[in-house]
């Protein structure tokens, strides 16, 4: 599985511009996650859209937007649990 880098306030706030955020915290994640811990071939190519262009907000958009919604829910779920893991690590230190 490959990982997000580079700016995850940018990514969050092209998912939230998308209309993507909302939906995605009313859903059931358990499948989804699921998903992700499988393998997700959605979650892999929108990561590698995020890594190649992250730090560019516009283009981050613009490349988002020709995502299917799953890939975009997946990757939402991806960068909410990247966050989660930045906060608990930050907490221990």
């Amino acid at each position: 599985m490959l990982h997000l880098q580079g700016n995850l306030q940018n990514v969050f706030d092209a998912l939230y511009e998308l209309g993507v955020i909302e939906p995605v915290l009313k859903m059931d994640w358990k499948p989804t996650l699921e998903e992700i811990e499988q393998g997700s071939q959605e979650l892999d190519r929108a990561i590698r859209v995020v890594n190649t262009c992250s730090d560019d907000r516009i283009q981050l958009k613009t490349e988002l937007e020709k995502l299917d919604r799953h890939s975009l829910e997946v990757l939402a779920m991806e960068v909410a649990r990247e966050y989660a893991g930045y906060h608990t690590r930050e907490e221990l230190h």
